[in-house]
């Protein structure tokens, strides 16, 4: 609908590069707030989205991949400026695959990071473990019991602001949000998700936490291989929120990426 409202979103900084930040199924725009204002000190213009469902915004009767990478394309196409970057963590991760197939003439370079690709890039006892959990995280409402579980998704001693700012804000996520985003990663089309990632031209950063139990590394690994234009790495001491485990190391790999990517005019 042309008088659709855009996804809540919040904007930092000026400039002719704008990374697009796209947060998990536990999340919302406020935990990348550290990681924003790293990449605005060095010049880009950064823009964090709530996903339909998170932070202010309403769930939607429909809910899958394919209609929040429509929504994420729209708010690319309002906001965006001349040279675009889609970065993306878990779910975020899969959303920048299809937002690049809506509109690759927008997007000059992608990260993704601690995503699982596509649902089948687990074995089924992966998948079925990924599905029990997180219904079981649908029916929890308490914040602090909700804190465990996203401890479960950090590496073990993970520590420090970024770290705590992370948990503070994923344990915010609604119980119904969490659902629906379950339901929307186990219905996605697994051949269109693996079109949309060797679909993925523009130079790409493959980015796993060394200890995640999600986005694995091995399953990482294997969606960067079906780019043509990927680098993998894998944070150390990492679980699922390697920019917020360990920043230096995360961003030692970020940033020349980004300044040879898409360098920010002088």
């Amino acid at each position: 609908m042309a008088d659709k409202p855009l996804p809540v979103h919040q904007i930092w900084g000026q400039g002719s590069t704008t990374i697009f930040l796209l947060h998990g199924m536990y999340g919302a725009k406020e935990y990348w707030a550290p990681q924003a204002e790293r990449l605005v000190a060095l010049g880009y213009r950064v823009v964090a989205w709530d996903a339909p469902g998170y932070g202010t915004s309403p769930l939607p009767s429909n809910y899958s991949l394919n209609s929040l990478a429509d929504d994420a394309a729209r708010l690319i196409r309002a906001t965006g400026t001349q040279t675009n970057v889609a970065m993306g963590q878990s779910m975020g991760g899969q959303l920048v695959f299809r937002v690049f197939a809506r509109i690759p003439e927008l997007i000059h370079a992608a990260v993704v990071c601690a995503t699982i690709g596509y649902f089948g890039n687990k074995t089924p006892e992966e998948r079925a473990q990924f599905v029990r959990e997180r219904e079981e995280a649908a029916k929890i409402t308490d914040p602090s019991a909700r804190k465990a579980l996203v401890d479960q998704m950090l590496a073990p001693g993970a520590h420090g602001p970024d770290v705590e700012l992370v948990r503070k804000i994923t344990a915010t996520t609604p119980a119904a949000t969490t659902a629906a985003a379950v339901a929307a990663v186990q219905a996605a089309e697994e051949s269109e998700s693996i079109a949309a990632i060797k679909g993925v031209t523009v130079p790409a950063l493959i980015v796993a936490g060394a200890l995640d139990n999600v986005g694995s590394p091995p399953g990482m690994r294997r969606v960067a291989e079906m780019m043509p234009n990927a680098k993998f790495v894998a944070i150390s001491g990492s679980g699922h929120y390697p920019w917020a485990e360990n920043p230096t190391e995360f961003n030692e790999h970020l940033m020349p990426f980004l300044a040879r990517a898409v360098p920010v005019e002088a």
